[in-house]
């Protein structure tokens, strides 16, 4: 469905506009202070980008994983900017392109669901934000898992998202069931060959990893059936001329990586078309990355959430046709070539058969999303000629549909900011400490509320952080979306039901489905013993690679992000990023925020006896967990359980997406309705 754009232009009257038909001058030179705020709820940002970008003959704006935050971050200043200032930035960037006589293509990988509000509050998922996404005028995009995993949502992008965007919109092996025909075809198309303005030949795959989560009526083809299939040969032997390659998809750049299948397409095209560049987008594993897999190819990941906007450039391409600038004038330009740099991380590169002799240099940059960022790229740091009015007309829709979608309706102001992982595990600041708190206080079947319970959790129904200030309705689907209700076994013996949490903690992550929390969106093997970790646990070294916030954070690398205190000296909380070039790419410098590793579960407590145990408790638990982790627990320790033995605790409607706001209507009430916002993650950490 189409979401129509209302907007009041006298209220948007306030300064001065660009031009949607037209640009202002653009300036290097920024002047660091705060802009203005595009939600009217957001916070501005005040660390300004360190360089002007380097401009190439080819460059690419890249976004993935946005998860409908096209609200921005409304509590956190590095991350505040809307889709209506990306708007405004793109139109700028695509102007500045053709002053400069260069390309520029704006590219997207996929995942626009599960995160926010705005996309998850509607039925179905997406109808609001998907509309309002679709303002950005995307040169090639791809498809994700999150678009497949329920039905509506997968006939939604067929029937509606695919046809806005075309051929443009990548799908080389994801089919779904045409209602019409009842046979499957492609939801966008298999390949895109095209010619850039300035006259670049381009072949162009998208490619989803090897995802089995998705319902019935779609079909994802494996990579190594892909490459096997004669259009798709075909099309790498086109018999029109391409001077580039792009493969896009939501797969990871690093070949490394678990669910990552990029190394079997880019190791197809490369034994048919030796030399010819190929440059990769990808997605999923929610990092910010830059992978060299040969003198002539790399590969771009940018992050998540409306985090991290990735430029990429290249200059060098050899083609007949083209007539543009190769190093244009007035600007930086790429100066590397696709070399590791010695001390960055293992590229997991596949082997090279290129005999190419590259002339091709590259740059690589993560922008933090921000209007001070977009401004400094764009006009020069210059307000008032940002704004064009589709960026408004966007940004004005996005504040509509949040007030009609009631997610501004505040339940109470949370007292400080709980993260995922910057504190150790049940510190104070750590969120499942808090969460241990929040279910013994709503957690409870009042005809049993006098028994003992367990309460147990898997951690990964955690999606976000809690960041201090207003906690809305909105912030229920921002920290943990998934609606799974809560079971029950009762009148466990204390003797069993006290030991699963360490058995569950000591075990295999718990999966959502065969791939949403993948090998790549979780932590390492930890080794748990025990449900604790030691407080001094912190794994924060400085030489570790592509570093990031992640749903479920690698253990070996620190979680970096987020937001600066206003007019501070030192550096803000952030990405500190390490890939294939280096440490040089993250567009604002940060300081690290520290990572600590997190079990698998978490446990509370409630209505147990001041002193000694019982004999028994109620064993509380997700429906998620219960049949395939719980139960088997539970029998390893001796008993004799079964699903037959399973009821629900409370009723099914109060879920993992529920507690948090009965917990806030009840104790978070001090400060209403005028919260106090605070810095953000990793300040104090």
């Amino acid at each position: 469905m189409m979401v129509s754009i209302n907007v009041i232009l006298s209220l948007l009257a306030v300064g001065s506009f660009a031009c949607d038909d037209c640009y202002g001058p653009h300036r290097d030179a920024a002047h660091v202070r705060h802009v203005r705020r595009m939600q009217p709820d957001a916070q501005g940002a005040t660390a300004s980008p360190r360089a002007p970008l380097e401009w190439g003959q080819l460059n690419f704006l890249h976004t993935t994983d946005t998860h409908g935050w096209l609200e921005g971050h409304i509590k956190e200043q590095n991350y505040g900017a809307d889709w209506g200032d990306y708007v405004s930035f793109t139109r700028h960037m695509k102007h500045k392109a053709g002053n400069l006589g260069v390309d520029l293509l704006l590219i997207d990988t996929g995942d626009l669901h599960d995160g926010n509000g705005l996309s998850d509050a509607s039925t179905p998922n997406g109808a609001i934000s998907n509309p309002i996404f679709e303002n950005v005028d995307y040169d090639l995009l791809a498809i994700g898992n999150h678009e497949l995993y329920v039905t509506d949502v997968a006939y939604e992008t067929f029937n509606q998202f695919s046809k806005v965007y075309g051929d443009r919109y990548v799908t080389s092996n994801v089919q779904i069931i045409n209602p019409a025909t009842g046979q499957f075809e492609y939801i966008g198309s298999k390949y895109r060959y095209f010619t850039t303005d300035h006259g670049l030949r381009i072949m162009a795959f998208g490619v989803l990893y090897d995802f089995t989560g998705n319902s019935n009526v779609s079909k994802v083809i494996k990579a190594r059936d892909l490459v096997k299939e004669s259009w798709f040969l075909d099309a790498v032997n086109y018999p029109q001329p391409i001077d580039l390659f792009i493969l896009l998809g939501h797969n990871p750049v690093r070949t490394t990586a678990s669910t990552s299948t990029f190394g079997t397409i880019y190791s197809t095209i490369r034994r048919l078309r030796p030399n010819v560049p190929i440059q990769a987008f990808g997605g999923h594993t929610h990092i910010r990355d830059f992978v060299v897999y040969d003198s002539i190819s790399t590969g771009l990941e940018s992050g998540r959430y409306c985090e991290t906007l990735g430029w990429a450039s290249v200059s060098g391409i050899n083609s007949s046709t083209f007539s543009g600038n190769q190093k244009p004038r007035g600007v930086p330009n790429p100066a590397r070539k696709a070399v590791k740099v010695s001390n960055a991380t293992s590229t997991g590169t596949p082997p090279s058969s290129t005999s190419a002799a590259s002339n091709l240099v590259y740059s690589r940059r993560y922008l933090d999303w921000n209007r001070l960022t977009f401004e400094y790229h764009a006009t020069g740091s210059q307000e008032s000629t940002f704004d064009y009015h589709s960026g408004q007309r966007v940004t004005a829709e996005i504040t509509k549909d949040r007030k009609q979608l009631n997610l501004t309706a505040l339940y109470g102001c949370a007292p400080q900011t709980y993260c995922q992982s910057c504190k150790p595990f049940l510190a104070d600041g750590n969120i499942f400490s808090l969460l241990q708190t929040a279910l013994a206080a709503t957690v409870v079947n009042e005809s049993r509320a006098d028994i003992p319970r367990f309460i147990i959790i898997n951690t990964g129904t955690i999606r976000f952080d809690l960041v201090k200030g207003p906690f809305t309705y909105d912030d229920s689907f921002i920290v943990s979306p998934f609606k799974d209700a809560f079971q029950f076994i009762p009148n466990v013996p204390y003797s069993i039901a006290s030991q699963v949490l360490g058995i569950l903690n000591a075990g295999p992550f718990q999966k959502r489905s065969e791939d949403l929390e993948s090998q790549d969106l979780k932590p390492r093997d930890f080794n748990f013993n025990a449900p604790l970790i030691p407080s001094d646990a912190c794994t924060a070294p400085d030489n570790l690679a592509h570093t990031h916030r992640l749903i479920r954070p690698r253990t070996n690398e620190p979680r970096t992000r987020n937001l600066h205190s206003r007019q501070s000296p030192a550096l803000p909380p952030g990405y500190t990023t390490t890939d294939d070039f280096g440490t040089d790419g993250d567009d604002t410098p940060h300081s690290r925020i520290p990572y600590y590793p997190q079990p698998n579960d978490v446990q509370a407590n409630a209505s147990f006896p001041a002193t000694g145990v019982p004999e028994t408790v109620d064993l509380v638990f997700l429906d998620f967990i219960g049949a395939g982790y719980v139960i088997p627990a539970l029998n390893r320790l001796g008993g004799n359980y079964s699903t037959a033995d399973v009821s629900y605790y409370v009723d099914k409607s109060f879920t993992t997406n529920s507690y948090l706001p009965a917990y806030a209507k009840r104790f978070w009430q001090a400060g209403v309705p005028n919260c106090p916002v605070g810095q953000g993650v990793g300040f104090g950490s």
